[in-house]
């Protein structure tokens, strides 16, 4: 896999999770802040997964998925090509990211269509 650590690399990484999870160290990380550590998948809502096929994540994003998958968990997975990581980001109009944004938009409204019984008045 071709990775430009430009993009994004272990600092970024590091400053990522530093940003998301504050003070809090390794060991401290809730599994619903990385869902991806918990042992047992069981009971997670529906997942939609979308990376492209050069983004540094994206084993990881498969590994997850297939983990999900095997946990019962209803999910997605979308590895759009020769994509990297943000892409749809970086290239808003391009016709990759505008197919992601439908892919992602379909999926989420499905799932929530699936959550909101019958009948239920709209906000």
């Amino acid at each position: 896999m071709v990775q430009d650590p430009r993009l994004w690399n272990v600092e970024s990484n590091r400053l990522g999770w530093a940003a998301y999870l504050g003070v809090l160290s390794a060991e401290g990380v809730p599994a619903y802040a990385a869902p991806g550590r918990a042992a047992d998948l069981a009971g997670l809502p529906p997942a939609w997964i979308g990376t492209g096929e050069l983004d540094g994540f994206r084993d990881e994003d498969i590994s997850f998925a297939s983990r999900l998958l095997a946990a019962g968990v209803p999910t997605e997975l979308h590895v759009y090509p020769g994509a990297v990581h943000g892409f749809d980001l970086f290239a808003p109009d391009a016709a990759i990211s505008v197919r992601f944004r439908r892919d992602r938009d379909e999926a989420f409204d499905r799932f929530l269509a699936e959550r909101v019984p019958a009948g239920t008045p709209s906000s």
